[in-house]
This record gives structure tokens, C-alpha cells and sequence, in this order.
């Protein structure tokens, strides 16, 4: 059985978390998969959206802790932390914020660990308001390392964020929409994604490849964003895309070109 379901919808994909008799709790091999998957997605210049989502209304319960406990594994896991650059743990939750299109997490069930972790990455969240939600990893004597350090920047203040991971509390989705940890409520958030999605498919890919990376900038890199402002608006005032996005204003059948920019 595949670890990752892909379906592809006119360009908007749903990437499901499929290891339901585990309530898609994350392995080594899981984490390996959602890399792959998202560089291959990242080439293909027809995709428009992703959202993410977790097979059985389950989005994750977290790294899947008899992983950690083989030994075998355990050395694996050190190389990871001990080598130059991003780890196999950042890279499977950081990638989806790389991109060139939107990616929104449909959460339900539980959303725990490495799961929340994985969600945080995602530009926008959608929750069942019963979706359970927690930065587990103190629990396990672990602290977070899978981007929680980027992807949690400008969402909620430090002062939550630091009483959410010391105490590894489990909260509910309506809680962490009123902190700003959820973007919205919905009692059938992959529904609320299809929308929202099929919404964003209607601009021009590359207004949305540009308007990513700005906004990312303006929180991690804020040196970087006006300039960035600057460099985007130009490749898209030379792009194909822009000229239709005019066009589509007046001509709603228009279709827009496959991405030019990656």
C-alpha cells in the first residue's frame, strides 16, 4: 500500500497521509515519501494547488515512535541531525512552504508532533472544529525539529508558542483558530480545501508563485521582501500569464498558460 494517495483534479492535487492503521502517524519511510513527492509535484508547472490531508478523516498522530525505538533506525535518525544542512525531518514538513503554488492542510481527527508540524508548513489550515491538536514532542523527552522554528514564525506569539511546546498540551481546533494556529473552521475542511483551491486556480500561477514567495519573505527574510516585490512584479509584467490574467478580467474562459516560474 502506498504511504502517499495522489489525486489530480484539473491541477490541484490532494496528497493524503496513508497509513491509516497507524492514524497516519510518520515513519522514516512516510517522511521520504512526502520529499519525493513534492519535488516531483514542484516540476510538474500544471500543478495549482496541493492540499494536504490524512486517509480515515485522520490527518496524522505524530512520528511513529517504534520507528525511534530500532536501533537501526536510531542511527539513521543521528547522521540526520549531525549532517550539514536541512534534515530528512525538516525537509518533509519545510518543502511544502518551497512550493511555486498554494498548499493548504484539511485537518481532522488528530493532529499531533510531527502532524502539526507538518500542517504549520502548509500556507493555509482548515479544521474539523473537533480536530484534536497538540506540539507533542516534550512528552517524549524530544523537542521539535522539523521546521517548527520557521513554519510557526508570525502565526501566534512566543509566549503561547512556548507554554504550547514546554507543556505538549493537546487542545482543540477551535482553540488554536482563536490564537491564529488555524486559518478557518469547517465541519468538512477537504471540502472548504477543494473550494478555496479551485478559488487560487482561477489567478495566474505565477501571481501565486510570486505572491508565496513575497509574503514568506516578509516573515522569514524581512531585509529581502521589498526587493523581492520588486524583482517578481517585473518577470510577471514580462510573463505570458499576466497578460491573460488581463484578458481573463473581461473573458472569464480564458486559461491561463502552465507555470512559467519556478
Amino acid at each position: 500500500m502506498a504511504l502517499l494517495h495522489l489525486e489530480n483534479n484539473n491541477g490541484i492535487v490532494t496528497v493524503s497521509l496513508n497509513r491509516p492503521e497507524k492514524r497516519n502517524a510518520m515513519n522514516f519511510a512516510l517522511l521520504q515519501a512526502l520529499v519525493s513527492t513534492a519535488q516531483q509535484l514542484k516540476k510538474d508547472r500544471a500543478v495549482r494547488c496541493v492540499i494536504l490531508t490524512g486517509a480515515d478523516q485522520v490527518f496524522s498522530a505524530g512520528i511513529d515512535l517504534s520507528d525511534l525505538n530500532n536501533p537501526k533506525n536510531r542511527i539513521y535518525a543521528t547522521w540526520e541531525l549531525l549532517k550539514p544542512g536541512t534534515s530528512l525531518f525538516q525537509k518533509a514538513c519545510l518543502i511544502w512552504q518551497e512550493m511555486p503554488f498554494p498548499v493548504i492542510a484539511a485537518l481532522e481527527g488528530f493532529c499531533f508532533g510531527a502532524g502539526m508540524q507538518l500542517a504549520l508548513a502548509a500556507d493555509i489550515r482548515i479544521a474539523h472544529p473537533h480536530t484534536q491538536m497538540s506540539i507533542m514532542e516534550s512528552r517524549w523527552g524530544l523537542v521539535p525539529d522539523m521546521g517548527l522554528s520557521h513554519s510557526l514564525t508570525g502565526l501566534i506569539g512566543i509566549d503561547l508558542a512556548k507554554e504550547l511546546t514546554f507543556s505538549g498540551r493537546i487542545f482543540s481546533a477551535e482553540y488554536a483558530h482563536s490564537m491564529g494556529l488555524v486559518s478557518h473552521l469547517d465541519s468538512a475542511p477537504l471540502n472548504r480545501a477543494s473550494m478555496l483551491a479551485e478559488e487560487m486556480a482561477q489567478r495566474s500561477p505565477d501571481a501565486l508563485i510570486a505572491a508565496k514567495q513575497v509574503l514568506n519573505a516578509m516573515l522569514l527574510q524581512p531585509n529581502k521582501a521589498l526587493r523581492l516585490e520588486k524583482i517578481w512584479q517585473l518577470k510577471l509584467l514580462l510573463g505570458k500569464n499576466s497578460r491573460l490574467a488581463r484578458q481573463k478580467d473581461q473573458q472569464p474562459d480564458v486559461q491561463f498558460l502552465p507555470r512559467q516560474y519556478q
